[in-house]
């Protein structure tokens, strides 16, 4: 390998990981663009439990990337995590398969009782292999893209833009094959459909793991097998599909409104923190470093659980109360999806020539300012869609374009806050924590995840059914239409904002060196 190409290039095991993540994330976004209408429209769920239903899962498919990072740092390594994950992720989705399927989801209204008692069943199943599988692929499969590359190199922030533009490119054709399949032909399709996406990118992996993953620099193998699982290891894993299975059928088993998921999310928000800070081979530049890495997670609850309304109430929203006609064609609401993942794949080349120049002039803005940007940005895609709300009847529908344009803020938010943050775990993390710190990270989104099922609950008669008619409120604030509803997202990420542009200066002096 020529110097330029160690300079400027990138290796190949980039692009395997782009492809393998490309595949994973067609499944994930497939299964998320048609699960909240799966659940009203077929297992007739109120929106409220459809909301909350969703924010658990998305939640805990951030949190159990704890286990899958603890499980590679110490015995499978990064390889084997991520074939187990994937492996198990496919035999989930296969699983929602089977639950549309005798849901009757060829279009039949189905109460949840009787025959579709299996179909709720089958869903909770699936859900808790989709949940484990994730664990162990998602922090693994972003760890390696840092070991790629030598210690310090300029190049870890704009292969992580790649990484990132891979992961919206499976994002984007997901919901226009799953969601067409099911939203047109039988919600069980599209499962299946995002089921082949990931058996396909379990293929890839497995194929060219061997040839392309290895360190540019000493072409060592990077993420092999650190050791063979005990049995305790093994029992950690059954038991953690026994007990995830049984957490997402608490409420049913105990006829409970305890949400012991938000426990257990909230708490380990504050846990998994203590743990790894008390760990006494921690240095003091280390200490620092890795309290920038939690302060900065605190805020990204806050761009998240505002982002993450794509997959519930904004979807309810296109659902209802977007004029989605285009002649005499109506575009499933499932497709909305599809803008942010587009609006990336367009952008990201943009955003990574960006802060490449800006940085030749010394002039890129370090990650905690950049992150910064980003709630700003999320924050105005929200008085974008608040001012075509605002004074409309409740029965009314505005236009896709307003949405749109909604996502596509949200989106330029996204570069400038995700792939850095992921690229700045990865620098900032010793290498002996690289995959519980990047779990970690990924506890913030179970967090912020866990948030959004919640703040969707809130959404008003009219775009959503309504608890009982109960008007929704949060801090005592009634949300009584949708200007209001999506006042609080405005609030919320603007305040989180001007706060994380204040303490940038203090951060970047905790970074030590690391911009």
């Amino acid at each position: 390998m020529s110097e330029s190409t160690v300079k400027t290039g990138h290796p190949k095991g980039l692009y395997l990981l782009f492809f393998t993540e490309m595949w994973e994330r067609f499944s994930y976004y497939g299964m998320r663009a048609i699960f909240v209408l799966f659940m009203i429209k077929e297992l007739m769920f109120n929106d409220q439990d459809a909301s909350t239903i969703y924010g658990s899962y998305t939640g805990l498919v951030y949190l159990t990337p704890l286990l899958g990072g603890y499980l590679s740092d110490r015995y499978l390594g990064n390889r084997r995590s991520i074939m187990t994950g994937g492996i198990l992720m496919a035999i989930g989705q296969f699983l929602l398969f089977v639950s549309a399927s005798i849901s009757g989801s060829s279009g039949a209204d189905v109460a949840i009782s009787g025959g579709s008692t299996g179909s709720v069943t089958m869903m909770w199943a699936g859900l808790t292999f989709l949940i484990v599988g994730n664990g162990f692929f998602k922090p693994n499969i972003s760890t390696m893209v840092g070991q790629l590359y030598p210690q310090g190199d300029h190049r870890v922030d704009s292969a992580f833009t790649i990484f990132y533009m891979g992961i919206n490119l499976g994002a984007f054709f997901s919901p226009l094959v799953c969601g067409a399949l099911g939203e047109n032909i039988g919600f069980q399709w599209g499962f299946l459909a995002a089921c082949i996406g990931m058996i396909l990118g379990v293929i890839t992996f497995a194929v060219f793991k061997d040839k392309y993953l290895v360190n540019e620099e000493d072409g060592h193998p990077i993420g092999t097998q650190v050791k063979k699982l005990d049995t305790p290891s093994i029992s950690m894993i059954v038991g953690s599909i026994i007990l995830i299975f049984f957490l997402l059928n608490f409420k049913s088993l105990f006829k409970s409104d305890l949400d012991v998921i938000g426990y257990l999310i909230y708490g380990s928000m504050v846990i998994v923190p203590t743990v790894i800070l008390r760990d006494r081979s921690i240095t003091k530049e280390e200490n620092s470093r890795i309290w920038v890495i939690f302060i900065l997670a605190f805020f990204v609850i806050f761009f998240w659980s505002a982002f993450e309304q794509a997959g519930a109430s904004l979807t309810i929203f296109a659902e209802r109360q977007t004029d989605r006609h285009i002649f005499n064609w109506e575009m499933p609401a499932s497709w909305f999806q599809s803008v942010n993942p587009l609006a990336i794949i367009t952008l990201a080349p943009l955003f990574s020539w960006m802060w490449g120049q800006m940085g030749k002039r010394n002039m890129e803005p370090p990650s905690p300012k950049k992150m910064a940007i980003g709630l700003t940005l999320l924050c105005l895609g929200y008085v974008v869609i608040a001012f075509a709300v605002k004074g409309v009847d409740s029965t009314a529908k505005v236009a896709m374009w307003w949405l749109i344009g909604l996502y596509v803020l949200h989106t330029m938010g996204e570069l400038c806050l995700s792939p850095i943050g992921l690229s700045m775990v990865a620098k900032l993390s010793p290498i002996r924590f690289s995959s519980l710190l990047m779990g970690t990270w990924f506890l913030a989104n179970a967090a912020a995840n866990k948030l959004a099922g919640a703040l969707s609950a809130l959404i008003p008669s009219g775009a959503g059914e309504g608890a009982g008619g109960v008007t929704p409120s949060i801090l005592g604030f009634q949300i009584e239409t949708l200007y209001d509803f999506f006042m609080v997202f405005i609030i919320m990420t603007g305040i989180a904002a001007v706060v994380l542009f204040a303490l940038s200066g203090t951060l970047l002096k905790m970074m030590r060196g690391i911009r």
